[in-house]
């Protein structure tokens, strides 16, 4: 057994900076499994015995409910012969800070789609120390607004229906660790309500995105189940002081996550740093990484499409911004540059993110048992930020980004 003293946990109330310098710190026992086995709370100043880790944050890894592929692989585009290709890059998320992640299938093809999501229940059952673990694919589309779309392809873009559901689902178990754990699409479009509805009863998160949606449509989805938006600001109206749209909406309603990408060029860093400070606790980071991530700035193909990728920006060629190439936790680092309290930004891609997929347990439950070395180590400010393994007490920082 050995104890590690003067710790700040990131997502815990009460353990941020605090107007006075005291936040409560804690004190952690690790048994000879190296695995959490107790918390306890000790008083800022405190002189207690172990490793004095001088008032660093422990986190959770990272949990990414929106990532589109990396290494050149794009989840749309799975086959079997692609399997090889998928486990390194689950070992890199993992090199990255992240434990687990929503495969993210943009709108696509029917039969794509579905070998999509076989090829990733085989994966799934495939779980190795040092890869990230795949959780149940998030399906961006296909029902989405047409005007909203975005990169996604036109020609896949589906009205909401029972039917078209069955033909891309059928088959397929719905839950966070299940086949699919959650669905983007737009609620104002005829025939959603009924999906929406068949969604929650496969137990498949809902999520408002690349939508046209209004203030009170926002509303009326969220009572009838929707959890989410889908990169908030992007694909939807802005926040407008006579048209508030979904996310004032959202804010108003509160408990509705707000995913958010944290690049500094989807959204800018001012209404990022607004949004945290109007809803921390709702905050979820989304990387919404493309298949260059992992690979060099340049010129890479996206299906039959051509990627231009810049200062970790991709876009199409005629312009469209279409995606990211940054870690998840870069999102971190900039959120926190840009003046975000560092635990709050930390527990946007850390912990809210499980909330999504139904975890309700506090973070002190959630970390008993876990092996620290799962756990991530966060120390400096603002951009100097940043992260490692904790059971790497001499080690380099974490991926700067």
């Amino acid at each position: 057994m050995r104890w590690i003293s003067n710790v700040r946990l990131a997502g815990v109330p009460g353990s941020g900076e605090g107007g006075d310098g005291a936040a409560p710190r804690w004190r952690l026992a690790i048994d000879d499994d190296q695995r959490i086995s107790q918390l306890q709370p000790i008083a800022a100043g405190t002189a207690a015995a172990g490793e004095d880790w001088q008032g660093d944050w422990l986190s959770l890894a990272g949990v990414d409910l929106q990532i589109n592929g990396g290494l050149g692989l794009a989840f749309p585009e799975l086959g079997e012969a692609q399997l090889p290709q998928l486990e390194a890059l689950r070992e890199l998320l993992w090199r990255d800070g992240v434990e687990a992640i929503c495969p993210t299938l943009v709108t696509c093809g029917v039969g794509a789609l579905r070998q999509s999501l076989q090829v990733l229940a085989t994966a799934r059952q495939q779980r190795r120390a040092g890869h990230c673990q795949l959780l149940g694919a998030h399906l961006e589309g296909p029902f989405l607004a047409p005007a909203r779309r975005g990169a996604h392809p036109l020609a896949h873009i589906c009205a909401p229906s029972l039917a078209a559901l069955a033909e891309r689902i059928a088959g397929f178990r719905g839950g966070p660790t299940a086949d699919i754990a959650l669905v983007t699409l737009a609620p104002e479009l005829e025939g959603s309500a009924e999906l929406i509805a068949a969604l929650k009863r496969r137990e498949i998160a809902v999520s408002l995105g690349h939508s046209d949606a209004n203030e009170s449509q926002a509303q009326a989805a969220f009572a009838a189940g929707v959890t989410m938006l889908t990169h908030s600001f992007n694909a939807m109206a802005g926040l407008g002081h006579r048209a508030p749209g979904p996310i004032a909406a959202a804010l108003l309603r509160g408990q509705v996550a707000l995913g958010l990408i944290a690049d500094g060029v989807h959204v800018a860093p001012s209404m990022a740093l607004l949004l945290m400070r109007l809803a921390p606790e709702q905050l979820v980071l989304v990387s919404d990484a493309l298949a260059p991530y992992g690979l060099g700035e340049g010129r890479h193909r996206w299906d039959e499409r051509l990627l231009i990728v810049a200062d970790g920006s991709c876009r199409l060629e005629d312009g469209t911004l279409a995606g990211v190439t940054l870690p998840l936790l870069e999102g971190v680092r900039r959120l926190a540059s840009w003046g975000a309290p560092p635990e709050q930004a930390i527990a946007a891609a850390t912990l809210h993110p499980r909330r999504v997929l139904g975890e309700r347990r506090p973070m002190q439950q959630q970390l008993l048992g876990r092996p620290l070395v799962e756990c991530l180590r966060w120390s400096g400010r603002g951009a100097e930020l940043s992260w490692r393994r904790p059971s790497d007490s001499l080690g380099s920082p974490g991926h700067p980004g």
